[in-house]
């Protein structure tokens, strides 16, 4: 993809900035995932990550924000829980839902995994000017922003 000069602007229209972003993210996306080295693959870290930011989801409910169904997720908690990664325990309040929680061991490896990221995105960070850092910061609340639109929207 040729590097866009200063003079040069991008489309911005929302089709524009979509069809330019789309790319860009996905494969910042993908360098960020290869950064994991933990052998468990996109699905299972994001399971994992989904399970210790909603504290103790159902299957039904973990299914739903994975967006897989039922007999995916379970199988995905089938592998984590043999990895001692999560675990899984009846609901206080109603003994027959089983919620799935992240053990000490499953937090460790998403630290670790998230710091791995971190320091690599950091390390390419570097390569910006003062300028492009400055830009990029700005970018982040409406990316953000982007994102958190996505969510509410289901």
């Amino acid at each position: 993809m040729p590097t866009l000069h200063k003079t040069q602007r991008r489309d911005a229209t929302p089709l524009g900035l979509a069809n330019a972003l789309r790319p860009t993210i996905a494969r910042l996306a993908r360098r960020l995932r290869q950064q994991d080295h933990t052998g468990l693959g996109p699905t299972m870290t994001a399971t994992l990550a989904s399970i210790a930011k909603h504290d103790g989801p159902t299957h039904g409910e973990l299914a739903a924000i994975e967006q897989v169904s039922p007999p995916t997720i379970t199988a995905v908690v089938d592998k984590l829980e043999k990895l001692g990664l999560v675990t899984r325990e009846a609901d206080a309040s109603d003994r027959r839902v089983t919620r799935v929680r992240a053990t000490s061991k499953g937090i460790d490896q998403l630290d670790e995994v998230r710091n791995r990221r971190t320091s690599w995105l950091a390390s390419q960070v570097t390569a910006l000017t003062d300028d492009e850092r400055r830009r990029l910061a700005d970018a982040v609340d409406v990316l953000a922003k982007l994102v958190d639109v996505a969510e509410a929207a289901g």
